[in-house]
C-alpha cells in the first residue's frame, strides 16, 4: 500500500475543510506539530478559544487542536509550509465540526460499545475503532478501559470516512462524562479544593517489593510526563502514568501504597487543569488496569 505524501495530507485536510470539518497536520507519533517560540509554554497567551482564553493570533498551526481550521487560506498559507512537508497524518476537530468521536481503543472497548451504545458511523483504527455521533459534547479521556471521548477542545486522527450512517449523540455517551467535570479551572488555579497528596512512604508500602530509590524515581518520571502536557493531554498522560506504574506493582504482595502514588499524580493533573473528578477517574482507572483489577 502506497503511503500518503505530504501533498496527499494536504489535500486531504483542504477536503475536510470544505466540508466544514476543521483539519490541521500531525507529526510522527500521532501529535501535533510544537508550538513556535513564542508560543511555547503558552507564553503568548493562548488561543481566544482555548480553556485560557487569551490574544494569540499565530499564524503557525501551534496550540494542536486549537490551529485546527477550514480556512484554505490558512491550511496552504507559508506559515504552516513546513508542518505539512513533515506531516505524517492528518487530524481533525471534532467539536469544531458539531461532532463526538468515541475512541474505542481495543477490542475489549469495542465489545462494550457494540452493547452499550447506539451504532453509527464507524472508523476502523490500528488498534479499535471511532464511533463518530453528531452532536459535540465535552472530551474525556479514560472514560472507561480503554475509552475517550473527543469532541471539544480535542483532536481526532483523520483515518477515512468509515461506514455506516452516523446518528444523533445519545445520551449514553454524555452519560460517560460527569456533568460536574465541564467546567476546567482558569489558568493558575487548580480545579479542586483537594488537599496537598500524601508524599508515598514506606511506612504504607509493606508489602512492596521495590526499593524506595526504585519507586520515587518512578512516581518522578511520572509526574514530570504529567507536567509536560499543561496545554493538551494531561487526562490521558495521568491514565498512561499510572497505568504504567501501577503495572510495576502487578507482582508485589502487597500493600503497595498506590493510593498516595495515585494521589500525587492527581494533584499533577489538576495542577495543570485537568478537573479533579476526570483525574481522580483517570488515575484510579490506570492503577486498576496496571495491577490487573479493570472492570
Amino acid at each position: 500500500m502506497t503511503q500518503p505524501t505530504p501533498q496527499m495530507h494536504l489535500r486531504t485536510a483542504l477536503n475536510l475543510a470544505a466540508t466544514g470539518v476543521p483539519a490541521l497536520p500531525l507529526s510522527r507519533g500521532k501529535r501535533p506539530f510544537a508550538n513556535c517560540p513564542a508560543c511555547e509554554k503558552s507564553r503568548c497567551g493562548d488561543r481566544p478559544h482555548m480553556k485560557a482564553a487569551g490574544p494569540c493570533q499565530c499564524p503557525r498551526p501551534c496550540h494542536g487542536w486549537a490551529a485546527a481550521t477550514t480556512d484554505p487560506s490558512v491550511l496552504t498559507s507559508p506559515a504552516w509550509a513546513a508542518a505539512w512537508q513533515q506531516a505524517a497524518a492528518v487530524a481533525y476537530h471534532p467539536g469544531g465540526a458539531g461532532l463526538t468521536v468515541v475512541d474505542l481503543d481495543d477490542a475489549d472497548a469495542v465489545a462494550w460499545a457494540r452493547q452499550s451504545l447506539p451504532p453509527t458511523r464507524t472508523v476502523r483504527t490500528t488498534r479499535g475503532e471511532h464511533w463518530i455521533y453528531r452532536g459535540a459534547m465535552q472530551s474525556a479521556n479514560a472514560v472507561r478501559p480503554s475509552i475517550d471521548i473527543k469532541s471539544s477542545m480535542q483532536y481526532a486522527r483523520w483515518l477515512g470516512p468509515g461506514t455506516g450512517t452516523m446518528t444523533d449523540l445519545p445520551a449514553a455517551v454524555r452519560a460517560l462524562v460527569a456533568e460536574e467535570e465541564a467546567t476546567p479551572a482558569p489558568r493558575g488555579r487548580v480545579a479542586s479544593s483537594s488537599r496537598t497528596p500524601a508524599e508515598w512512604a514506606r511506612s504504607v508500602a509493606t508489602g512492596c517489593r521495590h526499593t524506595d530509590r526504585y519507586v520515587r524515581a518512578g512516581l518522578d518520571r511520572g509526574l514530570a510526563m504529567v507536567h509536560s502536557n499543561a496545554e493538551s493531554g494531561a487526562g490521558s498522560s495521568a491514565f498512561s502514568v499510572a497505568r504504567f506504574l501501577g503495572t510495576q506493582h502487578a507482582q508485589c504482595p502487597g500493600p503497595c501504597g498506590l493510593a498516595d502514588i495515585g494521589r500525587q499524580i492527581i494533584a499533577a493533573a489538576v495542577s495543570v487543569g485537568v478537573p479533579q473528578p476526570y483525574a481522580h477517574r483517570a488515575v484510579t482507572n490506570g492503577l486498576n488496569t496496571g495491577v490487573g483489577r479493570a472492570s
